[in-house]
């Protein structure tokens, strides 16, 4: 447990490579896409996320992941796997039916958070790609915290509203997103679910989190280039973009946000 206050973002190219052959395999193994980014030493997302899991998971960890359904990492069970048998102990929790379908969870528990009760404490809370479908973001925080243990933390991965997908998909009726995302993500309907967009700055993350006892101790905007990803001449174009705008010290504009919360009060 990081108890010295250290940020514990951004995360070191190393440690992003480690996660990264593990999910996407090694160096002569690389399919075009996972070879491409690391040619332009780009990291998804999703690979940013998961190594920072894997940098607070130990064989101590109690874990509580919150909104998990079937899956912890969507595209990386081997990295589920491994941390899955790493901690020692791991629930899911989940309104949704799909959370019967995960392996990964040592213990379910099928409703909304808000009603979510425990004698349990965690040292870590996970929330992966789950905020931007709150709608009682106070209540949510609130409730997480008192299940966290003194130093453990809390980490919310979820998009940025003020991103272009996001301020799109406000303007689209909720009938048409699957049909999108399927073109663009290849997703099942059953991952797709309504969003409110209540708790998805920076600033509003702060705000909740510092109202129920809970520090920050990292934030990061992690550049998204995957809108394309299935594309191989889109997704370089994607890339290049990213390139250039990082030379010139410009965020690229359609980004996810990764805070890490700690609970500091007994």
């Amino acid at each position: 447990m990081n108890t010295a206050h250290e940020p514990l973002l951004p995360l070191s190219r190393q440690e992003l490579e480690t996660i990264f052959h593990i999910k996407y395999g090694r160096a002569g193994d690389l399919g075009w896409g996972p070879r491409m980014r690391l040619l332009f030493g780009y990291f998804n997302p999703d690979d940013q996320y998961e190594t920072l899991v894997a940098k607070l998971v130990n064989k101590n960890t109690r874990w509580l992941d919150v909104g998990c359904g079937r899956d912890l990492f969507p595209s990386n069970r081997a990295l589920a796997r491994q941390l899955s048998e790493r901690c020692a102990f791991l629930m899911g929790v989940d309104p949704d039916e799909t959370l019967d379908q995960n392996p990964f969870v040592h213990a379910k528990a099928r409703v909304p958070i808000e009603n979510f009760v425990t004698d349990r404490g965690f040292d870590l809370v996970t929330m992966r790609m789950v905020a931007e479908h709150i709608a009682n973001p106070a209540q949510v925080v609130n409730t997480l915290a008192k299940a966290i243990n003194p130093g453990g933390y809390l980490m919310i991965y979820t998009v940025n509203r003020f991103s272009p997908v996001p301020l799109v998909t406000n303007l689209v009726p909720f009938g048409l997103h699957h049909p999108v995302k399927r073109l663009l993500w290849q997703t099942e309907k059953q991952d797709t679910f309504p969003t409110c967009f209540r708790m998805n700055t920076r600033r509003t993350l702060h705000r909740l989190m510092e109202t129920s006892g809970l520090m920050e101790r990292g934030f990061a905007y992690l550049d998204d280039c995957r809108t394309f990803g299935r594309f191989r001449m889109l997704l370089f174009c994607e890339l290049s973009v990213w390139w250039l705008l990082r030379k010139l010290g410009l965020r690229y504009p359609e980004n996810c946000l990764l805070g890490i919360y700690q609970r500091t009060s007994s």
